[in-house]
């Protein structure tokens, strides 16, 4: 039986990416049905298409915005522009019922875990996911609010203020927003990074470029890692102060050498960090706090998206977004 051909969309399996004709999938009745306007392609795509999880398959992508054209519980959002978080939980289990969704332990997670993503014509996600974004916010920054969120979510788990020394290891496309958002709070922000072109744009914000071997081990009061490297994490755990806090903002490529005694005798806390809240990032946005539309280095039709992909990849590389 020949399948339906309804929309393009950009599918990975088995470590290979194609370009497919695939049916526009259809909503139940407590999701919307949504035309993708802008997607971006993050280090985690990247990771993904390498392998990184490789039971995953299907669309990838997580980050977008797009506009409701269908929702069969709410008829008032068709029309409307939005963006969604990603984690689609079940309502029921231990850690939903804790008010701790994106922990949920049956969930879906977009163009990452049993969902299809957002690299495609359309998607569906539960309404309750779903946030609109204000006429003031083009398309170009809205696609941002994923990754503006994961960087709230640092402040949400660590008091920073005005008189923290903070270093901030990793100047991709997430430890660009980190940097932005981290400058907010006034601390004293150093940021390592790999490239000129990082260096570069966080320069242009007024934001400190610090080489990584003049950094004074046992001296910052917080590190975030951002790097998912080993030799980022050591960093990390080396430049921190005694009772000082390290955050993980990464996940990691592969297995790493944790020295736990050091971490116990000095007293370091280690926070993981993942998704965060869509509401502050969207605020920021609307206010002009921050511009993340810096970062964007190219935009690709979606059917050029293996093409879209190589140019991710390449070292040093900043926004690719993806356009339907």
């Amino acid at each position: 039986m020949t399948q339906h051909c309804d929309m393009t969309g950009l599918w990975l399996e088995d470590q290979s990416l194609s370009v497919r004709c695939l049916p526009i999938p259809s909503p139940t009745p407590d999701e919307a049905l949504i035309k993708v306007r802008l997607s971006g392609i993050c280090g985690t795509d990247i990771e993904l298409a390498r392998g990184y999880y490789p039971l995953f398959s299907g669309i990838l992508g997580h980050e977008f915005v797009g506009e409701v054209v269908a929702a069969p519980g709410d008829a008032s959002l068709v029309g409307q522009r939005v963006v969604g978080e990603i984690n689609v939980a079940c309502g029921g289990c231990a850690q939903c019922r804790a008010l701790f969704p994106t922990h949920c332990e049956q969930r879906s997670v977009l163009g990452i875990v049993n969902r299809d993503g957002v690299f495609a014509d359309f998607l569906t996600l539960p309404i309750r996911n779903l946030h609109p974004v204000p006429n003031d916010v083009p398309d170009e920054a809205a696609v941002f609010v994923e990754p503006i969120a994961a960087a709230c979510r640092i402040a949400e788990q660590v008091m920073i203020g005005p008189r923290d020394r903070v270093l901030l290891i990793g100047g991709g496309r997430l430890g660009q927003i980190i940097a932005q958002v981290l400058g907010l709070t006034a601390c004293d922000l150093k940021v390592v990074v790999k490239y000129p072109g990082q260096k570069a744009l966080l320069e242009h914000q007024g934001i400190a470029v610090q080489d990584a071997t003049s950094i004074p081990s046992r001296s910052m009061d917080v590190v975030v890692e951002a790097t998912g490297d080993g030799s980022g994490y050591a960093l990390a755990v080396s430049s921190v102060r005694p009772r000082g806090t390290v955050v993980l903002k990464s996940t990691y490529r592969s297995a790493i050498e944790v020295d736990f005694s050091s971490l116990v005798v000095d007293e370091v806390t280690v926070v993981g960090s993942r998704c965060g809240p869509f509401d502050p990032a969207l605020r920021l946005l609307r206010r002009g706090q921050i511009d993340p539309t810096l970062l964007i280095e190219a935009i690709y039709p979606l059917c050029d998206g293996i093409k879209a992909f190589e140019h991710a990849q390449q070292a040093g590389a900043m926004k690719v977004l993806l356009r339907p």
